[in-house]
């Protein structure tokens, strides 16, 4: 059976990407879904989109947007939006200084990327989204900002009994799993580990900024 991957907030991190893919060697079989929060934070947002893009040309690969993402579009849009982009609390300082410091050296295909990004992303078992969905509306009926800000400890199980993969709020070194929700937020900007799930095996991988990894299997997490 193919492998669906879905992988967590990456925020910049570009070396623990690359030591995901090499670890993981997807193929062109595999479905691999990104969570969102491609940039800000971490030391390398350009480089990290740039091998996503790399990697879209030769696998099937769907992007989620996060709300890293969303407040980047929106800082262009208004002044208060952009001053909580450039603020510490979002980090787009960092992502700036990838693209020479302003919004005129970000590539259009970066562009592209950033804004062509999907909502959520639905197979026949799970919900994936970046920050999670309302339990009582369907997937295709959420306020936009659910997608993007709701919190997981908030989680609660989806009417369609479907398992609901989440990133966005950070869970420490490993990810939750509350049986219907499970959230891969592990912090690896912050010294922690960016987390692929294989939501069609369970098995997830962790790698982090020191070129390190690690693998087990999402039920011996359940709570």
């Amino acid at each position: 059976m193919n492998r669906i991957l879905a992988i967590g907030d990456i925020h910049g991190c570009r070396i623990s990407l690359d030591t995901m893919l090499e670890y993981i060697q997807p193929t062109e079989g595999d479905l691999i879904v990104t969570l969102g929060d491609y940039v800000d934070r971490g030391p390398d947002s350009r480089g990290v989109i740039e091998r996503l893009l790399e990697l879209k040309k030769n696998h099937q690969f769907i992007h989620l947007m996060g709300n890293h993402e969303i407040q980047m579009i929106r800082a262009l849009q208004a002044p208060h939006h952009m001053e909580r982009f450039l603020s510490g609390l979002c980090g787009g300082k960092d992502t700036l200084a990838n693209y020479g410091g302003s919004f005129d050296g970000i590539p259009e295909e970066h562009w592209e990327f950033i804004t062509s990004a999907e909502l959520y992303h639905e197979t026949d078992s799970h919900i994936l989204v970046h920050a999670g969905v309302d339990p009582h509306l369907a997937v295709n009926a959420q306020d936009s900002e659910t997608y993007y800000y709701k919190r997981f400890y908030e989680a609660e199980p989806h009417d369609s009994g479907k398992t609901v993969v989440c990133g966005h709020t950070i869970q420490g070194d490993l990810p939750t799993n509350l049986g219907h929700s499970v959230c891969l937020d592990t912090c690896a900007y912050g010294g922690g580990w960016l987390t692929c799930l294989d939501t069609t095996s369970g098995k997830y991988w962790q790698t982090n900024e020191q070129g390190r990894s690690r693998e087990s299997d999402i039920e011996s997490l359940l709570k």
